[in-house]
């Protein structure tokens, strides 16, 4: 009896021994790592979320979506915690639109406690997923951007990254508006890892919505304009830009190949690049208009000035002569214009001379971004008047031996069609509804000095013009056609050129300025034979698009343009 009573002491003594260890322990862990101890079960069942704020939209001028957010999920999975992979694999695979041995493979993947399923998985699936309540498998909500009209204006547009962060056009240059406020939620999960609790510590705020001055109907017209050009004469690459002039505003810029805004990664990179802003060329004839603008504003030349034009030209070590061979003659500048005389253009660039005709050059904005709310503008290169050699004024009045950009001489063309300001060109009309500021600009010519080029620019289109074949029955048009040779390894290609075409609509107040750049097309290659009719097809859409109408008939003709030259 007593050897029994002495073991049950002993058990009860152990009993208080441990119940002691047991008290001791619970106070060093209340008392000492409650902080600790604390910290751990808040990571382990409270968590921070970022909670991705919607990227603002880009619409046109008349609110036509072009580029929006949509809600959507990232699917995460520990495979630690999946208890029967090929039962959730099964599941799954259907709503992640995967093989189920592929989801199978990355629930089951060894050593790893988390692994990615998918991403950008709508919305809808990911609220249908959270609601399997599968353990191991949870959601990560992000932003997906999306082009609804894919091809438009793709690469005035440009993309968004991962990080939901632009990285070209107007994606890029108004990421911050675009971008928004990231919002914080606490989430507070049970012991499986499933919530019971979320709270909202910082509110998400939303991008602002970006309207642009393009216009989505002209927009994908002018893409459907190139795509023919594309298609019938192969070239290296075409831009279409449409203008207001009275406001820089641009109303449509079209690039081509075109680029489907989804799906960036399926074009060559080349092809995502702004042609109009981007590509530096040698005008061509397009620049005798600069050339003739400069020495009417000096008073240097009238409209019916007779300027000799012989059949060559012999400056320094160069021989010029104009693209249809000849006798000497004698033209009028407006004559120069409308028959796109290279001679002619040389004579009257030397009543100006070099300083003079360097000046006008810089006047014109040439040498110098547009200022365009547009990545990436080239400025182009302008030989300064310090480095003209003897043979410089030889070229240049007729545009080779400088190299401009599309956008560049679309906005020269608009100063001459406003009445003479030079205006930077823009294509974002309102930030978070509040309207982009209108460019100033600085008068370049007198708005006489513009009407009588206008009214030169008329003769283009006229009998023996080089673009007689672009015009529109019923409508006042001006423009002018340029065709210029490409420079390889520092001689002039015979058989690489650019072809284009700037004009405006009606000439006596215009309302449109249309630019077509078409870089070395095959078959043809002037810029009367391809870029003009792009421009003609272009112009016919889109003057009752916007309600210019057709001139009294019969529309006026320039007062200074005959239907031949004057034998000399």
């Amino acid at each position: 009896m007593a050897l029994v009573n002495r073991r049950i002491g002993f058990l009860f003594g152990g009993f208080v021994l441990l119940l002691v260890i047991a008290l001791g322990r619970a106070a060093y862990l209340g008392l000492f790592r409650a902080d600790s101890l604390q910290q751990a079960a808040d990571l382990q069942q409270v968590n921070r979320q970022t909670i991705p704020a919607a990227r603002g939209t880009i619409t046109d001028r008349n609110g036509v979506v072009l580029a929006l957010s949509e809600s959507a999920d990232e699917i995460i999975a520990d495979p630690y915690l999946i208890k029967h992979p090929v039962a959730v694999a099964q599941r799954l695979a259907p709503l992640l639109d995967q093989p189920e041995s592929r989801v199978l493979a990355a629930l089951t993947k060894p050593r790893t406690g988390f692994v990615y399923l998918a991403y950008d998985v709508p919305a809808a699936r990911g609220t249908q997923i959270a609601s399997m309540r599968i353990n191991g498998i949870s959601e990560k909500p992000v932003e997906q951007r999306v082009y609804p009209r894919e091809w438009t204006a793709a690469q005035v547009l440009g993309w968004v990254g991962s990080a939901n962060n632009g990285l070209a056009g107007v994606e890029y240059l108004y990421n911050r508006a675009l971008q928004g406020d990231n919002g914080v939620r606490r989430v507070v999960n049970d012991a499986v890892g499933q919530p019971i609790s979320v709270s909202e510590l910082r509110p998400m705020r939303p991008g602002k919505t970006v309207a642009l001055t393009i216009d989505a109907p002209l927009q994908e017209e002018a893409e459907q304009v190139l795509a023919g050009v594309g298609a019938q004469y192969s070239p290296k690459a075409a831009t279409a830009i449409v203008m207001n002039p009275d406001t820089g505003q641009v109303l449509a810029l079209a690039n081509w190949p075109r680029v489907n805004a989804n799906d960036i990664g399926a074009s060559p990179s080349w092809a995502t690049e702004d042609f109009a802003t981007g590509f530096s060329y040698e005008p061509g004839s397009t620049f005798k208009a600069i050339t003739v603008a400069g020495a009417l504003q000096d008073g240097l030349v009238t409209p019916t000035t007779e300027i000799p034009v012989p059949a060559e030209l012999h400056v320094a070590d160069r021989t010029i002569s104009d693209a249809e061979a000849h006798g000497n003659e004698t033209l009028t500048v407006a004559q120069v214009l409308k028959y796109s005389s290279n001679i002619g253009a040389d004579q009257i660039g030397f009543k100006l001379g070099p300083t003079r005709f360097s000046q006008w050059v810089t006047r014109f904005g040439f040498g110098s971004p547009t200022g365009i709310d547009l990545p990436g503008e080239q400025r182009g290169i302008i030989l300064p008047r310090s480095q003209y050699s003897g043979s410089s004024m030889a070229n240049l009045p007729f545009g080779q031996g400088e190299s401009v950009t599309p956008i560049q001489m679309a906005t020269a063309y608009s100063a001459i069609a406003n009445g003479g300001i030079l205006r930077a060109p823009r294509v974002v009309e309102s930030v978070g509804g509040t309207p982009v500021r209108e460019p100033r600009g600085v008068r370049v010519i007198s708005g006489a000095t513009a009407a009588e080029l206008r009214d030169m620019l008329r003769g283009v289109f006229g009998e023996g013009g080089t673009a007689s074949g672009a015009q529109i029955q019923g409508y006042d048009l001006a423009g002018k056609t340029g065709t210029a040779n490409i420079a390889v390894n520092g001689s002039y290609s015979k058989t690489e050129y650019v072809a284009s075409f700037i004009g405006m609509v009606p000439a006596s107040a215009p309302k449109l300025v249309v630019a077509v750049v078409v870089d070395q097309p095959q078959g043809a290659i002037y810029g009367g034979q391809v870029a003009a009719p792009a421009f003609q097809k272009i112009v016919g859409w889109a003057v009752p698009y916007f309600g210019i109408n057709p001139c009294p008939s019969p529309c006026p003709a320039s007062a200074h343009n005959s239907s031949t030259a004057a034998a000399g």
